[in-house]
């Protein structure tokens, strides 16, 4: 299992692809893939079956997942895409600081 830089309910920045540029919120995880997926970020096509009589398919529009590789940390205070560092408090607790400027995330 790997560990990501990013997780649920961060904001990240896109550095490489069509969506190059473009940042949102992280909605979804996968670690055993290395793979995110931002809201409103790399917007993918789906064709859907209709799974009840009655009930209609069609073309949707969703997002689709993108390689952790392809986005950074996005830091509010500095508003700038930034790579992270770790700093242990005095209760022995981990947290994630800005290498920017040194805000906690």
């Amino acid at each position: 299992m790997n560990k990501l830089h990013v997780k649920k309910g961060d904001t990240a920045y896109v550095i490489s692809g069509k969506d190059k540029g473009k940042k949102g919120k992280v909605i979804e995880v996968s670690p055993s893939e290395s793979k995110v997926i931002l809201e409103g970020i790399n917007i993918v096509t789906k064709h859907v079956k209709p799974r009840r009589q009655g009930e209609a398919g069609g073309i949707i529009k969703a997002e689709g997942a993108m390689y952790a590789s392809k986005v950074m940390l996005y830091c509010p205070k500095c508003n700038k895409p930034t790579r992270i560092s770790m700093k242990i408090l005095d209760g022995g607790n981990k947290v994630r600081v800005c290498k920017h400027c040194g805000a906690e995330l």
